[in-house]
């Protein structure tokens, strides 16, 4: 055999080894993320591809978030960013909000309506990326009503998923440790598209969103990778977010009726009051959030913590409130559904007591603290809420009553980011407002969350 036809193969095998070493950090880390995903039948339920559509959700929202840190906060007066972004926020959140209540009853009336509303926010994402991508270099008028409609999509997406969670728990699966894993999966892939955004950005403002661009569309497309169950409403039926004795004996003289026009006209279950005492408190830590994320933008930028730059100190806020929530996320996943009411007092006590020693000593370390107990809160008492969900509330109804609270949540959000921008850009003044929402939600709630704590949970016993 001649020398031209032997020494081809060891270059061949040769090359293929070294391309199989170049992949291997790619393909082993795929695979094992695959497999992290899909364990425990995950993959088979297609709760899997939901954790992997949340994680790519996730990277493209930070991804928008890096280009524009530097865009919406930093180049324009603080007075005029503050009355564009109050503006938009109100043109923009308007509409969403007067549309909540009917947002979870038309998913599930719509044929392919959970999937597709995912991909429609998906797309919408991706395209306002282009958008932004011009405005970031141009500083054009459009700048501020393409990014606060990105913040609309990302909430419409956030309701939308959380009715789709319950429609592909595995077997012997919780909500809990369901939601704890979704949350985990989009808290991983965000720290892990944040160093990525930030090295996008040094190559322009533009590139960041050229990546949230190809991300939401390959988000869009994985939408539609998800199990055809999840458009499906077979079984379901509307829930009531109300727990008061008056609806409760309607609701069970209907049931008795046999007037079957009147059953359909009236046929809304309550949840029990334990769900709407704790979708109370929750409401209460989801306006702290929007609150904190708008007032203290605005706030460290023109008042930055000691010996900090306005950039750093905003990261080191956010960075603290990632971390509590990633805590919060994982120590709800360990604590499953044990004594839910117990912990969504105590984590609200908590955070209402750093608010009220934040703003008594105002400074670095206490906003960091505060972010970071807020973070902390928001996820443990959310898995409490879904632990109570599953408890109290039949399976029929539950897809319709997570739809129902979670844009009820969404909706305190948006509250509370207006009333941070309103306020006035003292720092002693504003935590004192982050504690008052705080303990109207805590003292409105907490009397109804121990008296269901003491009684064991209503066990469904409650929901007609």
């Amino acid at each position: 055999m001649s020398v031209g036809t032997v020494s081809p193969g060891p270059a061949r095998r040769t090359a293929r080894a070294l391309g199989r070493a170049l992949h291997l950090p790619f393909t082993g880390t795929a695979r094992g993320i695959r497999k992290a995903t899909h364990a425990h039948g995950a993959g088979e339920s297609g709760l899997g591809k939901l954790i992997e559509l949340h994680a790519v959700n996730g990277a493209g929202d930070v991804m928008i978030t890096v280009a524009l840190a530097s865009t919406v906060f930093f180049s324009v007066p603080t007075d005029e960013a503050r009355g564009r972004v109050a503006l938009y926020l109100a043109i923009t959140m308007a509409p969403f909000t007067l549309l909540a209540p009917v947002i979870g009853p038309l998913l599930d009336r719509l044929p392919h309506g959970r999937r597709a509303a995912m991909a429609g926010a998906m797309l919408a994402r991706a395209l306002l990326a282009l958008v932004l991508s011009g405005a970031v270099v141009t500083g054009s008028v459009e700048l501020y009503p393409a990014a606060l409609g990105v913040l609309v999509a990302s909430k419409a997406y956030g309701v939308v998923r959380s009715a789709v969670v319950p429609r592909l728990l595995p077997a012997g699966f919780s909500l809990v440790k369901a939601n704890s894993r979704v949350t985990l999966g989009g808290l991983l892939a965000t720290a892990v598209a944040a160093p990525a955004g930030a090295g996008l950005q040094a190559l322009g403002p533009r590139w960041p969103l050229f990546g949230a661009f190809v991300i939401f569309v390959s988000g869009m497309f994985l939408s539609f990778s998800l199990p055809h169950k999840v458009d499906s409403s077979k079984g379901e039926s509307k829930a009531l977010l109300a727990a008061d004795e008056e609806h409760l004996h309607l609701h069970a003289r209907v049931e008795a009726a046999s007037d079957t026009s009147r059953k359909r006209r009236l046929g809304l279950r309550t949840v029990g009051p334990a769900v709407t005492h704790a979708l109370g408190a929750n409401a209460s830590l989801r306006c702290l959030s929007g609150f904190l994320i708008f007032f203290l933008a605005f706030l460290l930028r023109e008042h930055p913590l000691a010996g900090q730059s306005a950039a750093v100190s905003l990261g080191i806020v956010g960075v603290s409130a990632g971390a509590g929530n990633a805590l919060g996320t994982a120590v709800g996943a360990w604590l499953k559904s044990r004594a839910p009411e117990l912990i969504i007092v105590t984590v609200v006590a908590v955070v209402l007591g750093v608010a009220v020693t934040s703003a008594l000593f105002f400074g670095a370390v206490g906003v960091a603290c505060l972010g970071a107990c807020a973070g902390f809160a928001q996820a443990l008492s959310k898995l409490s809420l879904d632990a109570l969900l599953q408890r109290d509330v039949p399976e029929q109804v539950r897809t319709s009553a997570f739809a129902r609270s979670e844009t009820l949540l969404q909706m305190a959000w948006v509250v509370g980011g207006g009333i941070g921008i309103a306020l006035p850009l003292v720092g002693t003044l504003g935590l004192s407002v982050a504690a008052a929402i705080v303990a109207v939600g805590w003292l409105s709630t907490v009397r109804g969350l121990l008296a269901s704590a003491r009684r064991g949970g209503s066990r469904r016993a409650r929901v007609v």
